[in-house]
This record gives C-alpha cells, sequence and structure tokens, in this order.
C-alpha cells in the first residue's frame, strides 16, 4: 500500500458517462451498494437507503451552501473578458478569486462587471490567484443577486435556473461553499423522513467546500500532494450525537468525502479515546491509502475525478482495487458520473 503512486488511481471513463444535467427527482439517481465484507456489489436507486440503514445509524450531512460565487466581467479600457471565481473572504473586505484568463490581469487592472459595478485587482497571487475589491457595499448580497452558480469545469454549459436550487442540498443552510457536497444531492425531504422514521439519527456538519478538493493530484506520491484549507464547524449537538454514537457502538455513516474529512480532523483534535467536543477551524485533511478510520463505520458517495483526492478518500476507506473494480462496473451498467451523477453507498 504504501508504494502507491498518484497513477494507481487513474481509471477511462467515457465522456459520454458524465452526467451533465440532474436526474428528473433527486432520490431517482442509482445507487451503486458495496459490501466490504463480502465483496458484493448491488445495484440499487438511491431512495432504496432504508434497506442498508436503520434503528441506530447516525447518519453526518455537511450543512454547506454553495454561493452563486461567478462573474463575468470585462476589462476597463479594452474590453476583453474577464471571468471571476470568488473563493472566500480575505481580510480588508478583499476576496480571493480565480481570474480566467489570468494571464494578463495584473496588480492595479480595473474591470467591470456585467452589471456595471467595477473591480480592482489589488494583488496577484499564485497562479491564477487574485485578491480583487468589489465596488459593492455587501458582497454577499450582491452574489445572491447577481452572481452565478460555479458549476464544475467539466459541465461543459452555462448555468441555468434549474441549477440554482439542484446544485444545492435539501439541507443547505450555512453560506460558503464554491462547489456542492455531491453525495448530499441525492437527498430529498421524503428520503429523510423516511429514514428518520426508520430510526436513523441526522447530525450536522459544516465544511465550506474550496476549488482545492476539486484540483486533481499532479505530484507523483498522494502524499507529496498538499490539500488548500478549508473551514470546519461541528457544534456541541453534533458532537454529543457523535460521541454518543461512538460509545455505544452504533453505525457512523457520512455523506460525502467532505463529512468523512470533518469527522477525521474531529478526531484529531480529540484523540481516539477521548471525549468529543465542538470544534471548528481551517482543515487540510488529506486521506489516502493506507488509513485508520476513527469516526467512519460506513459511506454515502458520488463517483470522482481520476486521481482526484476524493477518490482516493473512497480507496483508502474499501480498498482500491474493490473501488475501482466497481467503478468499472459502474461503466459497464452505465452509470451517470461526477456532481450531477449517481451515487455509492459503501457498507
Amino acid at each position: 500500500m504504501a508504494d502507491l503512486t498518484t497513477a494507481d488511481f487513474d481509471y477511462d471513463l467515457p465522456p459520454d458517462y458524465i452526467a451533465y444535467h440532474p436526474t428528473g427527482k433527486r432520490d431517482e439517481s442509482r445507487l451503486l451498494v458495496l459490501e466490504r465484507a463480502s465483496g458484493a456489489i448491488e445495484h440499487r436507486v438511491f431512495r432504496d437507503l432504508t434497506r442498508y440503514l436503520g434503528a441506530g445509524d447516525l447518519l453526518v450531512v455537511n450543512d454547506t451552501r454553495v454561493i452563486k460565487a461567478r462573474l463575468a466581467a470585462r476589462k476597463r479600457g479594452t474590453g476583453g473578458r474577464v471571468e471571476l471565481l470568488l473563493l472566500r473572504e480575505a481580510e480588508g473586505g478583499l476576496w480571493q478569486a480565480l481570474v480566467s484568463p489570468s494571464r494578463r490581469v495584473h496588480e492595479g487592472t480595473e474591470l467591470v462587471l456585467e452589471s456595471g459595478e467595477g473591480v480592482t485587482v489589488e494583488k496577484r497571487l499564485s497562479g491564477s490567484m487574485r485578491l480583487v475589491r468589489l465596488d459593492v457595499p455587501d458582497v454577499r448580497a450582491f452574489l445572491r443577486e447577481k452572481g452565478a452558480v460555479p458549476l464544475p469545469p467539466y459541465i461543459r454549459r452555462e448555468p441555468v435556473a434549474e441549477d440554482e436550487e439542484r446544485y444545492q442540498t435539501v439541507y443547505a443552510e450555512r453560506e460558503g461553499s464554491v462547489a456542492a457536497p455531491t453525495a448530499g444531492l441525492h437527498f430529498t425531504a421524503e428520503t429523510l423522513a423516511a429514514l428518520r422514521a426508520a430510526g436513523v439519527s441526522i447530525a450536522r456538519v459544516t465544511l465550506h467546500v474550496g476549488m482545492g478538493t476539486f484540483i486533481p493530484v499532479k505530484a507523483e506520491r498522494p502524499e507529496e500532494h498538499t490539500l488548500e484549507p478549508e473551514y470546519f464547524e461541528v457544534g456541541p449537538e453534533a458532537a454529543r450525537a457523535l460521541g454518543a454514537a461512538r460509545r455505544e457502538g452504533r453505525r457512523i455513516l457520512p455523506v460525502g468525502t467532505t463529512s468523512v474529512r470533518v469527522l477525521e480532523t474531529l478526531a484529531d483534535r480529540f484523540g481516539a479515546d477521548a471525549p468529543l467536543g465542538a470544534a471548528s477551524g481551517w482543515t487540510s485533511k488529506f486521506i489516502y491509502p493506507p488509513y485508520e478510520f476513527r469516526l467512519v463505520d460506513a459511506l454515502i458517495t458520488n463517483f470522482h475525478l481520476p486521481r482526484s483526492t476524493l477518490l482516493m478518500l473512497v480507496c483508502a476507506f474499501a480498498g482500491r482495487r474493490f473501488v475501482l473494480n466497481a467503478y468499472e462496473e459502474a461503466i459497464r451498467e452505465k452509470y451517470r458520473f461526477y456532481s450531477y451523477g449517481d451515487a455509492m453507498l459503501i457498507i
């Protein structure tokens, strides 16, 4: 295991298998069920979750909310087109932003948004990253009104009205992400109600997803890669629920790799056997094989890009060969991949 390279997490996906639009209804997505103990694979639909989850299980969801962070602009004077993706607020009212194309966007460059407001590039950071200042009194309120949904780059189309609802989970509450925690996109209010009726408890944590989560690993070996920090929070209620589940030997099932990273960051903070408490801060937790999970007994996840940190995390949980074999099975069975694609339950 220790000799794995980044290339060991590669696979070939025909472009037609990428989901460019969501399913008709969230819980109509397909569900590939992997049983680690037996190696069995089953084909279900997402609303069949109640076949596998029941009394005593603790489902952990990430309640972050995606901000409409994409803005179209032109350079003042030349009229050259520029797109901004606002990632997070920095000190002094500045925002960290990805700029495309960025080659001639230097410090002092002035931009004009499509809606007429001005933007000044205050500082050039690494690569395509810039610190920018928007000439608006409340940037978050402005984005809610004028911004566009930041769909992943592999969804090669412009956002439409449907995306404003479907690229959010039904339990999204806390603004701060520039990408959705996509495993949660399959849940409906009805699915959650059915799980509660079956005796499943639900805990909320928060991790504001940044672009670093989705950047392919370019280093030759996973351990040479560093994740950009992302902000997380675990409140007292969630910490109590997690602590009780762990003490009582009940299953903890995070929804998505973001929730996994929050839980394992929490385990780092408090140790393997100590009582869990509320926590918040920044995490760069990067999980790849081999890894011993402390607060994860099963996992709901989507199908992830080759060589991505997300795929590596799933392989760490279920075994690289088992997961990649399951991906091959999903391709044979014509599952839909990536953010708007189908789901996987690993038990």
